[in-house]
């Protein structure tokens, strides 16, 4: 709040509830800097937060702003003050953000090479803060490439105001931010954070080292990384302003401590049952995954670093790693445990796992477990609804594989104001092997940057481990820890969890899909249940449909065009039919979103031909509890004209290689220990997956969409080919230090290869009340609740999909300008298939 002296007037914010209600310029600064300086002080670089806090908004402090703001949120009124300006021409276009960069820059380039560096990382932070990290070099079809720094640092007092706002600003804040400037630490400290990056970079020498494409790129990331405890600061001191009520819930890092979490986790392992099989020829599944979780609990007191923990499917790796993660964070006093997982369908069962766990009868829910992956909230919202965004504030996160690389390589800020939550931190990835294969590089340098200088623990986590290791170094290949596997005798452990045999049954012209189902009947018959998983919805649907013919038998369909809720209602059927005694005959078909992670115990499982990574998770499903002396996993090929895998690259090209792979099994089972999907198999698939796909790792561009052909790592690391235009237009390199496109390059970035749109659905009773209240909803405080509510209710489709139905107005925004959209043509959700491009049955009229 203001006070009566003169500085208090200049104003940051009008609270919108209350436009009586005036955030000063003064005290924004200063809490923006506390909070910058706190989150920064997990890189050994507070002073460098608290300085970029203080600074970031000092273009507020000029007359044009101040009239901006005051005429915006009607202190001025247009026809009784002469201040008053059209506010709405004027909004976006009035510069802030440049006069506390060019500040810093001045005082700091001049002094020395490392204070140029210095500068530059500092400068780009406050630029940055409202777009999104700006290009170094920026460049367009149209225009060479020119130096956007150096443009940005010289525009004139003018547009920037820095002689007037230097002239207001709060004296006991320049001080304090001349204090910090003269402080030789402030330039020491970024360089001395520069010469480690390069110490630890791949490369025989310093030279090869210096232009490695590995090391600039974690030069980026501490740009990002820095750049993410402003950002996060900068709109949790907004936000708490705006709405005061939710500052005080607002947790603040304070949790509870590590070890009552521990004690509710292993109170939980106690208790579980420790029976073994009746029949001695059965496999003791309890027992082996009790020594899984020994393992790693033993493994927690290693020290900090990246590790893999290869456990075939069914070994539980949800509790084991969620047990080493907790003890391995109180050893180390790490923050929090972030679990990143490929598919929503794993969030929803690990989470309410782990939830149940660890947030007992009685804890508030959400005090521990902190679920975050919906896309309902794109980047072009309202600066009101970006307050909604999670700020990944809690000691346990789920989150998926596209929030962690969005958070990593996004553009804008939405993604970038949670970087810094993963310093300090455990990070599992369940089921690594599903990370898209363009991402390679960039994910390997930021989990060596995390891992080497962030005091962050790595986890991979899967039953078929990718070869991140076995990558091209100077581009980015994960740097293991010597001791890096948490499982003392990986081959042994899969021979002993061996509890399918997988049975190629491939043939000229492939599988029918009558053909198909009749041998899924027959499985049903033989082994009482079965799960057919295929590799489109296509596909799925037409074989459900068939599954008519047999009313006898209980079949199931799954897809992600189910919202979540609906998708855990329908698992919840067919895990209560399995695990009845005896079990209910039970068909379900399914797309590949039901083999990772998803806990069905199934008799035999037919898989449509697919990577070897699909296939053994798929196998995974199969006699997943050992109740049986061994199940059967069936590979078909289908028919080619029943599945299109053209605008699925990634599953036709592992489907390629590892059918490859399965004929060289067959030729030589013994060279493979007799497992077609053991480790050996895996490794070879891999090896050939890798070496087919090299160039795609580095993320390709293509030049319709950049104007030339580019990779993302070159843009947000060495960018050679902006630097070599630069040179031939100018005959010189160009002056800066970094030279990352970091905008352009954040544009370009696409965690999946065709984004989706988050819309919400009316599924049952609970989904049609969620659609009245968020239509309804005007208090932030209520609209951050339901929209959590709303990931359970939510389906992600393609942009030509929601084109589709947004021409057929069968959805629309729960209020304009929110980017939240909801279906109102309820004829587009079907219950047995989710939503769909067709109508089907009766209009259901909604609140609108």
């Amino acid at each position: 709040m203001t006070t009566d002296s003169p500085r208090s007037q200049f104003i940051a914010h009008v609270r919108e509830t209350d436009c009586q209600a005036r955030q000063s310029l003064e005290s924004h600064l200063h809490g923006v800097g506390r909070l910058s300086s706190d989150f920064a002080d997990k890189f050994g670089l507070s002073m460098h937060g608290l300085l970029i806090g203080m600074l970031h908004d000092l273009g507020k402090y000029s007359t044009e702003f101040q009239r901006y703001i005051l005429s915006a949120t009607g202190l001025l009124n247009q026809d009784e003050d002469d201040e008053y300006v059209d506010a709405k021409g004027l909004k976006g276009k009035i510069d802030h953000s440049s006069s506390g960069a060019q500040f810093v820059w001045k005082a700091l380039s001049s002094q020395s090479n490392q204070g140029q560096f210095a500068g530059q990382v500092l400068a780009l932070c406050m630029a940055s803060h409202h777009s999104g990290l700006v290009d170094c070099l920026s460049f367009s079809e149209k225009f060479p490439v020119f130096d956007n720094f150096s443009r940005r640092m010289s525009k004139t007092d003018q547009a920037t105001h820095l002689t007037e706002v230097c002239r207001n600003a709060d004296p006991e804040l320049m001080q304090e931010v001349q204090a910090l400037l003269n402080n030789p630490e402030l330039i020491n400290a970024l360089w001395s954070w520069r010469n480690r990056l390069a110490r630890s970079a791949p490369g025989q020498d310093a030279q090869s080292k210096i232009l490695s494409p590995a090391l600039n790129q974690q030069i980026g990331l501490l740009v990002r990384a820095l750049f993410s405890c402003l950002i996060d600061a900068d709109r949790i001191d907004t936000a708490d302003f705006e709405h005061p009520r939710q500052a005080i819930s607002r947790p603040k890092g304070e949790y509870r401590v590590w070890d009552v979490l521990i004690e509710r986790l292993e109170s939980h392992l106690a208790a579980l049952p420790s029976d073994k099989p009746v029949d001695a020829s059965k496999l003791d599944i309890n027992e082996l995954r009790r020594n899984i979780s020994a393992h790693c609990l033993e493994a927690a007191s290693r020290s900090t670093g990246i590790y893999t923990l290869s456990v075939p499917t069914g070994g539980g790796k949800t509790l084991a790693s969620l047990r080493f993660a907790l003890h391995h964070a109180r050893q180390h006093n790490l923050d929090r445990i972030i679990y990143v997982i490929p598919f929503t369908s794993i969030i929803d069962q690990n989470a309410q796992v782990v939830r149940h766990i660890l947030e007992p009868t009685g804890e508030p829910i959400g005090s521990v477990v902190l679920e975050h992956h919906s896309n309902l909230t794109p980047e072009q919202q309202s600066w009101r609804s970006k307050m909604l965004s999670e700020s990944w504030d809690a000691p346990v996160v789920y989150t998926t594989t596209v929030q962690l690389l969005e958070t990593l390589f996004s553009g804008g800020t939405r993604g970038a104001r949670r970087m810094h939550q993963l310093a300090r931190s455990v990070l599992v990835f369940d089921e690594v092997q599903t990370l898209p294969i363009n991402c390679v590089h960039l994910f390997n340098n930021a989990m060596n940057f995390l891992a080497d200088h962030c005091r962050t623990t790595v986890v991979l986590c899967t039953a078929t481990q990718p070869l991140l290791d076995k990558v091209d170094l100077n581009k980015g290949a994960v740097r293991l820890k010597p001791d890096s596997e948490l499982m003392p005798n990986v081959r042994g452990l899969f021979d002993s969890l061996k509890r399918v045999e997988v049975v190629n049954l491939r043939k000229p012209g492939g599988w029918g899909q009558s053909e198909v189902i009749d041998l899924a009947f027959a499985q049903v018959d033989t082994a009482g249940s079965c799960l057919v998983i295929v590799n489109t919805k296509k596909a799925a649907q037409a074989l459900y449909e068939l599954c008519k013919a047999r009313p006898d038998i209980q079949a199931f369909h799954l897809s992600t065009s189910m919202c979540p809720a609906h998708r855990k209602e329908r698992l919840k059927e067919v895990i209560q039919r399995l695990s009845s005694e005896p079990p209910r005959p039970t068909l379900c078909i399914s797309t590949q979103l039901i083999e990772a992670g998803v806990d069905v115990d199934f008799g035999t499982v037919i898989r449509y031909a697919a990577g070897l990574d699909s296939i053994a998770q798929a196998a995974g499903r199969c006699n997943r509890n050992g109740k049986r002396a061994t199940g059967f996993v069936y590979v078909l090929n289908p028919q080619p004209e029943d599945e299109n895998l053209t605008r699925l690259p990634d599953i036709e090209k592992g489907r390629e290689i590892g059918l490859d792979v399965l004929n060289d099994y067959q030729a030589n089972p013994e060279y493979f220990d007799y497992n077609p999907i053991g480790p050996e198999v895996m490794k070879l698939y891999y090896e050939r997956y890798f070496f087919a796909r090299t160039k795609e790792m580095s993320y390709t561009i293509s030049r319709q969409d950049l104007g030339r052909d580019d990779t993302l790592l070159n843009l947000l690391s060495l960018n050679n080919l902006a630097v070599e235009d630069y040179k031939r237009a100018h005959r010189q390199v160009p002056p800066l230090h970094l030279r990352q496109s970091f905008m352009t390059a954040g544009k370009a970035f696409k965690a999946i290869d065709t984004p989706t749109q988050g819309v919400i659905v009316p599924y049952g009773s609970a989904g049609r009340e969620l659609v009245n209240d968020l239509c309804a909803a005007y208090q932030p405080e209520k609209e951050f609740d339901l929209l959590r509510q709303a990931q359970q209710y939510s389906v992600n489709i393609f942009t030509m999909l929601f084109d589709e139905l947004a021409r057929g107005k069968a959805i629309r925004e729960i209020r304009a300008g929110t980017g939240i959209f909801h279906l109102v043509d309820t004829r587009y959700y079907h219950e047995e298939f989710g939503l769909s491009d067709k109508p089907n049955g009766d209009i259901e009229v909604l609140y609108a």
